[in-house]
């Protein structure tokens, strides 16, 4: 966490609050005795580079939240596992570790707050994430991919299919949950390797993943039990109240209506499934 679904919400969320064609009038690292998040180049070099000029855009890449400035440098901000995007003050500012003052927004200030300090903030030129981009540092985004390119990107492989869809590599913005949530509603055990797969399991594949990430990202992700992830106005998401899999060992499949819904380890990551719908 946060993933596709939730990285959206907050491009979506900052999006919507009238940050395209705000202009950052100050930016501001907190000090923090908590471990700092890596940053990239240095925080006065972002400053130099970035106050004063006008955010062109907002976009996502993966899991990460682009902020496209004029002249075309991005500011990437990865959330990683507790990372959030807030308009509005955190409740609890110690693990603020960035705030952009804006002018001409509908808000003042946009917080990168993160818990942990295992988000990354990366200042990049047009030229340095088009190489970035080349290199294979992201795969084809998983909700605009198509059936034929996710063919092609995980089709050989010999993995097993929840561990391929979590490579970032290879395939964008899918993380664990969302994994196991894709592959209960296409009916693919986790454990099947990509190269078994035929075309009907691929299509139905293909199908879920646009299923289940369109549904969570109207839904503003997901919000789980130790609440760490919010949407920008600092309210929980919606899309864990739908969830079939995740989380849910011990229930009764909602999908087949025979089913237990099973917990195993794979790839170190925990894993749900129905053995009935998910041979």
């Amino acid at each position: 966490m946060p993933e596709l679904p939730e990285v959206e919400a907050m491009r979506r969320g900052l999006e919507q609050a009238g940050v395209p064609g705000s202009t950052v009038s100050h930016i501001d690292f907190p000090r923090t005795r908590y471990r700092p998040i890596e940053i990239h180049p240095s925080r006065n070099a972002i400053r130099r580079l970035l106050v004063g000029r006008r955010i062109e855009s907002v976009d996502r890449w993966g899991k990460a939240v682009l902020l496209v400035f004029e002249h075309q440098q991005r500011l990437v901000i990865e959330p990683r596992m507790t990372g959030l995007m807030l308009i509005c003050p955190p409740n609890d500012r110690q693990y603020v570790r960035m705030t952009l003052s804006l002018e001409g927004a509908r808000i003042e200030t946009v917080y990168f707050w993160d818990r942990r300090g295992l988000g990354k903030v990366h200042l990049w030129s047009e030229q340095e994430f088009e190489r970035r981009q080349a290199d294979g540092l992201r795969g084809p985004d998983a909700l605009r991919v198509s059936r034929t390119e996710l063919i092609q990107a995980l089709g050989g492989s010999r993995r097993p299919i929840k561990l391929a869809l979590l490579d970032q590599h290879i395939l964008s913005g899918v993380g664990n949950l969302y994994a196991s949530e894709i592959l209960h509603r296409a009916r693919i055990h986790p454990q099947r390797a990509c190269c078994q797969l035929d075309t009907h399991q691929w299509q139905r594949l293909h199908r879920a993943m646009r299923e289940v990430l369109g549904e969570a990202v109207r839904c503003e992700g997901s919000t789980l039990l130790d609440e760490t992830y919010l949407n920008v106005n600092g309210k929980p998401g919606r899309y864990q109240y739908r969830h079939r899999v995740y989380q849910r060992a011990g229930s009764l499949c909602s999908q087949c209506r025979k089913g237990i819904i099973q917990r195993m380890v794979l790839g170190q990551r925990s894993t749900f499934f129905c053995p009935i719908c998910q041979r």
